[in-house]
Parts: structure tokens; sequence; C-alpha cells
């Protein structure tokens, strides 16, 4: 399936974190991409300004970040969008990504992804910011479904209606979190199917995988140890609906040595091959 804006299937990404500067810059390591948390890039000079001068130079870049904060009631941060405007040209990103939350209130940052409740009120809130922020950055906004661990009693959207009407209303795209698909729906008595089949695969233009944590009574999205099969599972499916999308491993803590990260981010190789032969893989 062609994505909405035909934006190319990168392949098999990772994060570029600062404990493998040095081995990706030495080595030139066989990945197809590298995803940068903005943040951690933006006016900080020095050596991470230098290294994705020259990991930029030779990987193709996508920006994730976490202080958009698309959801909250304060007026939109015009500096904080100059400043991401200028280092998605500064590194030549392809895209620009953020998460379905919020993350303060009152001009403070809370530094953590807070849940919405999905209301229409809501939807009709985020679907306005979303707008404006395109318009701004000249390019559609790739926002992530978030992982969850409560819900709102004035809840009256399921979660998956809730990012699929706020995709096709604002006319953004779609970065699928399957990990986080998991984790939510574990933690909320759902069946990730179901969920995976209410969304709008022509505006999904990536997917994250991560492992997790699982505590028996709920999941917490830790992003601190393997992929595990049930998200596994679920990336297969993914891959027969999307036909094929950028693919990212995310491990943020207890990070390993960066062949070991290769070698997770490898995995989803048989699966991206078995879209194209018509098999399952489990």
């Amino acid at each position: 399936m062609t994505n909405r804006w035909n934006l190319p299937d990168l392949g098999l990404g990772v994060g570029l974190r600062t404990q493998h500067f040095s081995y990706v810059l030495e080595h030139q390591p066989d990945v197809d991409w590298f995803e940068i948390i903005s943040e951690n890039f933006m006016d900080t000079g020095g050596r991470a300004e230098a290294v994705l001068e020259e990991v930029a130079a030779r990987y193709p870049i996508v920006m994730h970040g976490v202080s958009l904060s698309i959801g909250s009631t304060d007026p939109l941060d015009t500096r904080y969008l100059e400043r991401l405007r200028a280092l998605a040209d500064r590194c030549g990103a392809v895209w620009i990504g953020d998460h379905l939350c919020w993350t303060g209130v009152g001009g403070h940052n809370g530094h953590d992804l807070y849940p919405m409740p999905y209301t229409e009120e809501s939807l009709a809130h985020v679907v306005g910011r979303i707008r404006r922020v395109q318009d701004f950055l000249g390019r559609p906004l790739v926002i992530e479904n978030p992982s969850t661990y409560l819900t709102f009693a004035e809840d009256t959207i399921s979660e998956a209606e809730f990012i699929a009407r706020m995709a096709n209303d604002s006319d953004c795209a779609l970065l699928l979190d399957v990990n986080n698909v998991y984790v939510t729906c574990r933690n909320h008595d759902l069946n990730p199917t179901e969920y995976l089949d209410q969304l709008p695969y022509d505006r999904v233009v990536q997917v994250h995988l991560a492992g997790h944590t699982d505590k028996g009574t709920h999941c917490i999205d830790t992003h601190d140890d393997h992929v595990r099969d049930e998200v596994w599972s679920l990336y297969a499916e993914v891959q027969q609906c999307t036909g094929g999308t950028a693919t990212l491993l995310e491990w943020d803590d207890n990070i390993p040595e960066f062949p070991v990260l290769m070698a997770e981010v490898r995995k989803a190789e048989r699966f991206r091959q078995a879209r194209h032969e018509g098999v399952h893989v489990g």
C-alpha cells in the first residue's frame, strides 16, 4: 500500500544515541536510517551537532519529538516550532514526528507524555492544532499512538477511532508504535487486532518496535529490552496491512552495544520479506 504522500519506505532504522556516536562514526554500520529525538539536537552545538551533520551526510534522518504537546490547552510554542523547522532543514529530515499527548500546562514542561481524554471536544482541539503545526512546518506531521495506563470517565471515543479520525480530519501522517498498541490493549483489556483493524494504513509512514515490562496485571512501555514475541506477532499483521513501511527499533534504557541493537532490528527483516512471499511468520 502506498501512503498518502508517497513518502519512502526507509527500511530498518535505529535511534541515534550518544552512547553509540563513536561506533557509528567509526564503523558506518549497515543500518538504513537513523531517528533522532528532536530536542536532543536543538541548538546544541558542539559534538552532538557535529555528529548529526556527519551522520546526516550518509544516512536518512527522521525527527521524533517529545515536547510538541499537541494536546495541551497552552498556545502553540512558536519559538519551539521555529527551532524544530530549523533543525529539519539542517539535517534534511525526511519527516517530523511527535506523540498524541500533552506534556505540560501553564508554560511548564512536565517532561512526560500525558494521556488525552478521547472526546469530540478534544478531537476537534487536537485536529486544529495539528493543522496549524503542519501549515507552519510546511509538511505533514507524523503523530504516534501513545501507550496508556488509565482512561477518562469522560471518554466517548475509542483510542483507535480517535486516532483514525484525527489523521483523516487533520490530514496528518501516523507513526504506528506496535509495542504501544500491545501495552495499551493489555492495560485496558482490548483486542489488539481489532485496534489495528480500525487504523487508516494509507497514513502510516513509520512503525516503532520496542521492549516492554510485563508486571502481570499491567504492562509498562520501558524500551529497555528485546521486543517480545507478542509484539512481533502484531508487527507481522502491520506489515501485511501496510505492504511494508519504515521500521525503527527503540531501545532507550539499559542500552546495549550497537551490534546487539542491530541484531534485534534485523529480526524485522523476515517479517518484511514475508509480506512479499505471502507467508505467515509467527
